[in-house]
């Protein structure tokens, strides 16, 4: 998981290492350690053995350990593995085994039943352990991604200063800056016991509910961590909402119909998608036309 609020590389990090301080951040997310915490209590049960790929602080080997499961966590940044140990022991004894190694290369000695990995980006933009997930990709088997689109009329003018620049909003927040165009819609979905996709393309057709500019695209990438049979239903993390200006805008009636395409490869940074990406509206949706 990247949080858009801190640039890895201004902090002397490589862009696929996230540091103490930040790692630190993510356990004040309670949206996203609920998540996980629930999903696991319906997952792990006694004896079951769990990989943590990217253990970072040792949090989810934590509740997975608590479940009684046999943990093993993989870390490859000293400080964080360090701080992880220290954490894990006080918390949970030696139920967890701790390994320096970087995640991408490590291969367990023995089958696992569960692999914890909480690594995708939104949109798969930037996402630098999409090789993680590969090299596991046969034991999410119950493990499922969404992502959907939506045309937006977003503000991107602050304090009379206009910049039309890819905005995160987090998913449980009002956002009054946006105004949706149309409904979302999903153009793309795969389970992990599937090969990644090697790319994310996407040629949509909405239909406006309201009179708009629409001057950006909104992604949204919602994972299925569990199912849930009683009730029937599934624990989601829904990642951070992306906003991504459009070159061209488009205005738009109630009743028209929006083209949106995009084609881009999981791993590129957020340039690769604004470049492909575009809005129009065919000439026979317009009122009168």
């Amino acid at each position: 998981m990247e949080r858009p609020d801190l640039d890895l590389e201004h902090l002397g990090c490589p862009a696929d290492v996230i540091p103490l301080q930040y790692q630190a951040l993510l356990l004040t997310d309670e949206r996203r350690m609920s998540a996980f915490q629930d999903a696991i209590a319906h997952t792990v049960t006694p004896g079951l053995r769990v990989l943590d790929l990217g253990a970072g602080t040792g949090v989810l080997s934590y509740f997975a350990a608590r479940q009684g499961a046999t943990v093993t966590a993989v870390e490859r940044e000293p400080r964080v593995l360090a701080t992880a140990r220290a954490a894990l022991r006080a918390a949970v004894g030696d139920a967890v085994r701790l390994v320096h190694a970087d995640a991408r290369d490590y291969l367990p000695d023995e089958p696992v039943d569960l692999v914890l990995c909480e690594m995708l980006h939104v949109g798969l933009l930037r996402e630098r352990q999409v090789e993680v997930i590969n090299s596991f990709k046969r034991r999410y088997l119950r493990h499922i991604s969404v992502q959907a689109a939506q045309p937006v009329e977003q503000d991107f003018t602050y304090f009379g200063y206009t910049v039309p620049a890819p905005v995160f909003q987090l998913p449980a927040s009002i956002q009054p800056r946006t105004v949706e165009a149309a409904p979302l819609q999903v153009f793309q979905q795969f389970f992990y016991a599937d090969p990644i996709p090697t790319h994310c393309t996407a040629d949509l057709r909405f239909i406006a509910e309201r009179p708009a500019l629409v001057n950006a695209v909104r992604l949204i990438t919602k994972n299925l961590l569990t199912l849930v049979q009683q009730p029937p239903g599934s624990i989601d993390w829904t990642m951070n909402y992306l906003v991504v200006p459009l070159r061209d805008p488009v205005e738009v009636l109630p009743g028209d119909t929006i083209r949106i395409r995009f084609d881009y490869c999981p791993g590129d940074e957020i340039p690769c998608l604004t470049d492909s990406l575009a809005a129009s509206v065919p000439a026979h949706s317009y009122y009168g036309g």
